[in-house]
């Protein structure tokens, strides 16, 4: 018999093993971890199972995973039976069962695991979506039923943890409105109990703890939603904080209705790890909206490739204004009889066309345009080492949006203090 008090929000997921799948989030303090390695003791001292615990990197279970399950082992009077060893770190219990703690910077290693039933990922966002999957791979056991658990922080939506249990936006896939989580604080939806806290669900924390999680408001709002509320959103400043997804009908619908639209395509080039990406805009001047309703997307294709997938253009003969830094693909391209030429670049220019694609009061983007989307709606900026932003930088390499960049070379967007326009058809 083993009597121990916990938290009452997690007194049901203690003993709760009817899913597959099993998703903790919740903000700073609120126990979340402490839980997992409480019920994964339970069961193990029950039933003779492998539990594998994973984080991102191995070295950080040492103070982490590790430390909290020995001292939960210490804490339960359960030292005398349940054996941790540091080296290489594990915890043996008396019925065979065993919990064993891998790092998916060490991926090798998680090849010679066998008949693991339950699995531990351990701040799951911080695991690349392809470690994800890698895991479900070695969850597999003849006979036991086998869990995944999963805890984490709350991060940017853009966080593949996001798309794939609650909901994707490119790919038009939901699963669960993390909302609605926020409002029942437990839910089950087909093999997945999802489960959601925060700092007031831990009776344990001194109330000293919860009022510097509430100064964060005050300096920093993002913080303040991840560690106080427990909730995912967008990390960081918006770059286009105008930009919206219209379904593809409406879009072209609202294009046709313009009275004198410019047209333009925009290319940038990309290979290996970069892409090259294509776009159609067409700018509503009298409105200021910037309409994105085409793209191309792809990488690793070559130039021959790729002008045999872009062949409208050459056929419709429409200008694509590409970027000038690559110089031998644009005169590849107009050898093969595409009207195409170089935007102007110079020392500003990533500043000065950001500003400029800013400047627009819509960025309205076809639904169709799914990479687009995926890089432009939560598209962040960076920070420099003392928090501030960086204005010509931002958290991902967003190659549409230097094709748009490069399709609006010529064009300027009228100030909202109603300055001089410059418009090139």
């Amino acid at each position: 018999m083993i009597e121990k008090e916990v938290n009452p929000h997690f007194e049901d997921f203690l003993f709760d093993w009817s899913t597959k799948f099993q998703f903790l989030v919740g903000g700073y303090g609120s126990s979340k971890s402490y839980h997992v390695g409480l019920k994964l003791i339970l069961k193990l001292l029950e039933e003779k199972r492998t539990a594998l615990v994973v984080r991102e990197v191995y070295d950080t279970h040492r103070d982490s995973t590790f430390s909290l399950l020995e001292e939960l082992v210490i804490d339960l009077g359960l030292d005398d039976k349940i054996k941790c060893v540091t080296s290489p770190m594990q915890l043996r219990f008396p019925n065979g069962s065993k919990i064993i703690f891998k790092g998916m910077d060490k991926p090798a290693k998680l090849k010679s695991i066998n008949n693991v039933s339950i699995i531990w990922i351990e701040e799951c966002s911080e695991v690349k979506y392809a470690g994800f999957k890698e895991l479900l791979g070695r969850l597999r056991h003849p006979k036991l039923k086998l869990h995944m658990i999963l805890s984490t922080n709350p991060v940017g939506e853009d966080n593949w943890s996001f798309k794939h249990f609650f909901k994707d936006e490119v790919i038009n896939r939901v699963i669960l409105d993390d909302q609605v989580l926020y409002e029942k604080r437990t839910i089950v939806i087909n093999d997945t109990y999802y489960h959601h806290s925060t700092a007031d669900d831990n009776l344990f924390l001194p109330e000293s703890y919860i009022a510097q999680l509430e100064e964060m408001k005050e300096y920093d709002p993002d913080l303040y939603r991840i560690a106080r509320k427990g909730r995912f959103g967008v990390n960081g400043v918006k770059v286009l904080p105008q930009f919206e997804e219209w379904p593809h009908e409406e879009v072209m619908a609202a294009i046709k209705s313009i009275r004198n639209p410019i047209k333009r395509v925009g290319m940038d080039f990309g290979f290996e790890e970069s892409f090259n990406a294509v776009v159609r805009l067409a700018v509503d001047h009298d409105k200021k909206i910037l309409y994105i309703y085409w793209q191309y997307y792809k990488n690793k294709m070559t130039d021959d490739k790729t002008a045999d997938e872009l062949k409208e253009f050459k056929e419709s003969k429409e200008l694509i204004l590409a970027d000038s830094a690559e110089p031998k693909a644009i005169q590849y391209y107009k050898q093969c009889g595409f009207r195409m030429k170089g935007a102007k670049k110079f020392q500003g220019s990533r500043l000065a066309n950001t500003k400029k694609v800013k400047r627009f009061k819509k960025i309205i983007c076809s639904s169709n345009c799914k990479d687009v989307i995926r890089e432009l709606k939560y598209l962040t900026y960076k920070v420099d080492n003392e928090g501030h932003i960086i204005p010509d930088e931002f958290k991902i390499d967003p190659h549409t949006f230097s094709a748009i960049w490069y399709g609006l070379d010529g064009y300027e967007v009228s100030d909202l203090k109603g300055g001089s326009v410059s418009v090139l058809k």
